[in-house]
């Protein structure tokens, strides 16, 4: 895939060989990461997602040698190199250099990378899931609250466990047995005209683009529920959505072996966000 990558104070089209086996993000995962978006010039809330990227490496004990502004300039640069009708994904990391006896990061050795390649948007067209029996765990169990590398693998299984059953996706429930999320997304449904998402409790994260869906409905005069959700209610949904960096909305039309309709909250969604994101300023 095409793609342009900053390192060191260097742009190239090649990607950096920057990590060793010596390296502690390289054998205990010390490394944080943001996914944003650039779709045809523009770049919706990259500047919360360079916000994010260094609270995460701050969570992860890390001590980020980049400012949020910093890093939302380089994005924006990299971006315009890629053309403007590229469809991109913007990847910006901090990662950990060196240890501290046996596991503990050396925040000191703090380091940046920057990738941002081509990624077309997924179609319109719908996915499947079921539940998966992995869970996300507790804060008190992982850095729940960074976007932090060594988060993903528990997801990777439960997508390895969904595509065994034929799906797509997979549902995770939180530590109590509650609905947390999509392995790659946040998960939203309706049932009798009213939409829900769990909400947020430090188990999953609080996507930007949840937040933007939020807040669009609720200009739109739609209430979200933000709650905690059973399982069971998934079974009995009028419509189930995801919303997430990768695709944004998109409707799930299989759940459990249940055949669903793409519903109107996911299609409100999602011309929602596509209004709010052609209203803003491209990248110049």
């Amino acid at each position: 895939m095409a793609g342009v990558f900053w390192y060191d104070g260097t742009w190239s089209t090649e990607e950096p060989k920057v990590l060793g086996p010596m390296d502690h993000a390289f054998w205990l995962g010390s490394v944080i990461f943001d996914g944003a978006r650039a779709i045809k010039g523009w770049a919706p809330d990259l500047d919360k997602h360079a916000a994010r990227c260094v609270a995460s490496a701050r969570a992860m004990l890390m001590k980020p040698t980049k400012t949020a502004e910093e890093i939302e300039a380089l994005c924006r640069e990299g971006i315009r190199r890629m053309g403007p009708e590229a469809e991109l994904y913007v990847r910006p990391m901090f990662f950990i250099r060196k240890g501290l006896g046996a596991a503990r990061p050396d925040p000191d050795s703090t380091d940046f990378i920057l990738a941002i390649y081509d990624s077309p948007l997924p179609n319109w067209a719908g996915f499947s899931a079921v539940m998966a029996p992995f869970r996300r765990p507790m804060p008190d169990m992982a850095p729940t609250d960074a976007k932090a590398a060594c988060l993903y693998p528990n997801g990777a299984r439960a997508s390895a466990f969904a595509a065994a059953q034929g799906a797509d996706n997979a549902v995770m429930c939180d530590a109590m047995g509650h609905v947390a999320e999509f392995a790659s997304a946040n998960i939203w449904f309706a049932k009798d005209g009213k939409v829900v998402t769990p909400a947020s409790n430090h188990t999953f994260l609080n996507g930007i683009t949840r937040q933007r869906v939020i807040a669009l409905f609720k200009e739109a005069g739609v209430t979200v529920e933000q709650r905690t959700v059973k399982p069971e209610e998934l079974d009995t949904a009028d419509e189930i959505f995801s919303t997430g960096n990768y695709a944004k909305v998109q409707p799930c039309t299989r759940y459990n072996g249940r055949d669903m309709q793409i519903g109107r909250f996911a299609t409100q969604a999602r011309e929602l966000y596509w209004r709010w994101m052609e209203a803003q300023p491209k990248v110049g």
